[in-house]
């Protein structure tokens, strides 16, 4: 099957090599695990999503970086991903902002939402060839929503508050 799609061309083109696949495969496999903490919690916006989230924002990225060469003159038009990953980080704010509930005066879905716009990130850094900087921040998300988790509820229990916006 490979040997038919390469004799067509398929992997001729920039960007459509194995390594593209990899970023693609580390933004999934990242937020995903981010997406399953986030349901093991009982949370919106768990697995599905954050890996949807996640893997999107790769591909987006991806398509920034190599998917317009064919259609650009050589020393015409420079290419600017970075364009590309300034309008993932606002449409992801409006997907962030429909996770927040405002009840009885209690915000929730603050750490949900900022979850959302994490994967985002991750998936922009695996799609940007940054795999080290993608598992780190899939790393400190642990660190953050598992081992902060507990040390909120003591210093909200202290001060008499609700619980951690989560």
């Amino acid at each position: 099957m490979h040997s038919v799609l390469a004799d067509a061309g398929f992997f001729d083109g920039p960007g459509q090599g194995g390594r593209q696949i990899i970023e693609l495969l580390v933004a999934f496999a990242l937020t995903a695990l981010i997406g399953l903490e986030r349901e093991i919690q009982g949370k919106s916006a768990g697995l599905r999503t954050q890996a949807i989230v996640g893997t999107s924002a790769a591909l987006i990225l991806l398509v920034s970086k190599y998917g317009f060469h064919d259609v650009l003159v050589a020393g015409t038009v420079e290419v600017d991903p970075s364009r590309v990953a300034a309008q993932i980080v606002s449409g992801i704010g409006f997907l962030g902002a429909g996770l927040i509930i405002t009840r009885r005066g209690a915000v929730h879905g603050l750490t949900t939402a900022a979850a959302v716009w994490e994967s985002a990130a991750i998936g922009m850094a695996a799609g940007a060839g940054l795999l080290l900087l993608a598992v780190a921040v899939t790393a400190l998300h642990f660190v953050i929503v598992v081992g902060f988790a507990p040390v909120a509820r003591r210093l909200n229990a202290r001060l008499g508050e609700a619980s951690d916006c989560t």
